[in-house]
């Protein structure tokens, strides 16, 4: 079913030496929907840290290598052009605007599945990792796994939503910090970290304590946080937290950055029943939680939980944030050409906020 005449060929942005920063365009045939899937004509992406790190094999938990000629991309939106067969019935239609988020899609028969974790599915298709993604202008997705977007929501900024927004919103859920409660950001001035900022902030009712590099102060403070501590301009982070928390340290500490260091410390940052959120994902091999000790977890009753992604039901919470205007993605976009720039770009850390890529 299809109510406009597609090309025959369209614009992808693949991976062409997987294991170094590099990315070119390529042109690819049109899909054809299968049983339950939908084509969707994409017209913006999200581009992801996470998307490095597959790109460049640094992902160490991954089973297999990426392969020559991968199209990445995992926070895609675009609407609905064809419907494949056994979808005449599904919630959405031609014309919808829906997004294709990090997890393309799910077996809905495992236990992660079962337990309302779909972002963990044990059997699930990742965008843009052996699953085609969403830096091109066509991909195809199950019917009812996509994501509507609201109409109060621009797809643009809608895009970071799907992964960046909804996994920070995740976290934060599962943080255990009630209003009031402080919360300390790591990589508070990131894509996900200055999302984090404002729904911790403004969403819920957080006293937040962001922790960058100083570059990106400005970018944290606006983003509601109420105090904010460079990594390059503080010997002690532990003794500054405590000292900006009554000397008891943060209810909750979600950490969003890939750094080794920021996990490193994460543990110290905690007061009494503490909670350390682990999101980002260190890219090499895996270090541990050095001050976790075993001790200081008894003695302060600590625990250490961690995210991945969030459910398609907070994906739709998420949205519907955004689309009332209570976060709001900082970001800047770019055409499909300039991708190998952004990645060099977020290597190097010089990246404030989000890059969403133009597919037109």
């Amino acid at each position: 079913m299809s109510n406009v005449d597609l090309p025959k060929k369209y614009k992808a942005v693949v991976y062409d030496k997987p294991g170094s920063i590099s990315t070119k365009i390529e042109e690819l045939d049109m899909p054809e929907p299968g049983p339950g899937q939908v084509l969707i004509n994409l017209s913006h992406s999200g581009v992801c840290h996470s998307d490095m790190g597959v790109m460049m094999n640094s992902w160490v938990i991954l089973p297999a290598p990426t392969q020559p000629g991968q199209v990445g991309g995992h926070e895609g939106v675009g609407k609905i052009v064809k419907m494949g067969p056994g979808t005449e019935n599904s919630a959405v239609k031609i014309g919808d605007r829906v997004g294709i988020k990090w997890m393309a899609g799910t077996c809905e028969s495992c236990e992660a599945c079962f337990a309302g974790a779909d972002a963990n599915c044990f059997n699930g298709k990742i965008s843009g990792y052996y699953t085609p993604g969403t830096f091109q202008q066509y991909a195809l997705g199950p019917a009812n796994y996509v994501t509507p977007i609201p109409d109060a929501l621009d797809s643009a900024a809608a895009a970071p939503m799907l992964c960046a927004g909804v996994t920070v919103y995740s976290a934060l859920r599962k943080s255990g910090a009630e209003s009031g409660n402080w919360v300390v950001i790591l990589g508070a001035g990131g894509g996900l970290g200055h999302l984090a900022v404002q729904f911790s902030s403004k969403a819920i009712g957080h006293r937040v304590i962001g922790i960058d590099h100083s570059s990106k102060k400005d970018i944290v403070l606006e983003s509601g946080a109420e105090h904010f501590i460079p990594i390059d301009g503080t010997d002690n982070i532990p003794e500054t937290v405590k000292a900006l928390t009554g000397g008891l340290g943060a209810h909750a500490v979600l950490v969003l950055t890939a750094n080794n260091a920021a996990y490193a410390t994460s543990a110290e940052l905690l007061r009494f029943r503490g909670r350390v959120v682990c999101v980002g994902i260190p890219e090499g091999e895996a270090v541990a939680i050095k001050s976790a000790l075993p001790q200081l977890m008894v003695a302060k009753e600590l625990q250490i939980v961690g995210v991945a992604v969030g459910s398609r039901r907070e994906a739709i919470e998420t949205l519907d944030f955004a689309a009332r205007g209570v976060v709001k993605t900082h970001f800047r976009t770019e055409k499909m050409d300039r991708l190998t720039g952004v990645f060099e770009d977020m290597f190097e850390g010089k990246l404030k906020g989000r890059v969403v890529l133009d597919l037109s």
